[in-house]
């Protein structure tokens, strides 16, 4: 991929574009877009791009206040590595080889694996032949749960420089061992659950230069707070890039609705320092935009493919027995 005319000419001007955004930090990110929206060739780039353009017009837009944060402790080889992963990678090469693939084998795609790693099921040869198989497809974006053994996580993502890796762990998972050893990979971003805990990681994260994103696991008791707004408030004062939602397992349906509805709301208003996204919603939305279906995919500690209302119910579906293909072939059939 690294190889290609496209990618040569993006990643220079994306280069260009990070090494001037101390000096002129609207012009160059308004410029990247720009970039962007001129190799768009699919629907899903061209109305994300667009989107994004449109909203930067706003000169009060709370993101720029999240960019320039970003920019005064972030190492640029890293913002330029996770940057291109998940830019082009994924969502422009990865979207284009998704639908190829589609075609070819007649079953839908998703854009992103979430993968949950457990310890006495770690087989460290099978889950990098996994991601493998995933980037084969056109999947450059991994969602790794790993509380407890981070460790592991970060020993499967330095094998794979072309896709972007969302590292899911508890507090107490961001050891400075965890720290020393991340700061050194471009290609991950920690996404911490966020608790009373979450602060005592701000000063360590930032001083190695890791940017870091937090997931909050939301049900009933929550509503009131997402509704009005003080979630989002009391995250944003940790300048995560992202606020990611993950509806709790007796969520009702309603109740998820609701919440997405309220980020896409306050994302697109552009309140807070940190972008929202609600996991259930948004990775569906993607979906449905690349795909037309959308059939996300979830693999639990023992393998099992999973969706939103739960295991999909066969023997079959175990990424440690089974190609990545083959599964979504029999899972996930396109709807002819």
């Amino acid at each position: 991929m690294e190889n290609s005319i496209s990618y040569i000419l993006i990643s220079s001007v994306v280069k260009r574009a990070l090494n001037d955004i101390k000096n002129n930090l609207e012009r160059s990110i308004r410029n990247l877009i720009d970039m962007a929206l001129q190799f768009s060739k699919g629907r899903f780039q061209h109305n994300f791009f667009s989107t994004v353009q449109t909203m930067l017009c706003n000169k009060n837009s709370a993101y720029y206040d999240l960019a320039r944060d970003i920019v005064t402790y972030v190492n640029i080889d890293r913002l330029y590595t996770f940057s291109m992963n998940l830019g082009y990678n994924s969502f422009t090469q990865g979207v284009s080889l998704i639908r190829k693939n589609e075609n070819k084998l007649g079953c839908n795609i998703p854009w992103a694996l979430a993968i949950q790693i457990d310890l006495q099921q770690f087989n460290k040869k099978r889950y990098h032949k996994v991601i493998d198989m995933g980037e084969e497809l056109g999947i450059y974006t991994c969602m790794l749960f790993c509380k407890g053994h981070t460790n592991r996580a970060l020993d499967l993502t330095k094998e794979h420089n072309n896709s972007a890796f969302f590292i899911f762990c508890d507090t107490e998972d961001i050891t400075p061992a965890f720290i020393e050893e991340a700061a050194e990979i471009h290609n991950i971003m920690p996404v911490v659950r966020f608790d009373e805990n979450t602060a005592h990681i701000y000063t360590p994260m930032r001083n190695m230069g890791i940017p870091f994103s937090v997931w909050y696991s939301y049900g009933q008791k929550d509503i009131e707070t997402i509704i009005n707004g003080d979630l989002f408030y009391s995250a944003q004062q940790l300048s995560p890039v992202f606020t990611a939602l993950l509806p709790e397992p007796n969520c009702t349906d309603s109740m998820q609705r609701l919440t997405h509805q309220t980020v896409i709301k306050e994302r697109n208003e552009q309140n807070y320092r940190t972008i929202l996204f609600e996991m259930q919603g948004d990775i569906e939305l993607i979906d449905g935009i690349i795909s037309a279906d959308s059939r996300p995919a979830y693999f639990d500690g023992n393998g099992f493919l999973h969706d939103w209302s739960g295991q999909i119910n066969c023997e079959h579906n175990n990424l440690f027995k089974s190609n990545l293909s083959d599964i979504f072939i029999s899972a996930f059939p396109k709807n002819i």
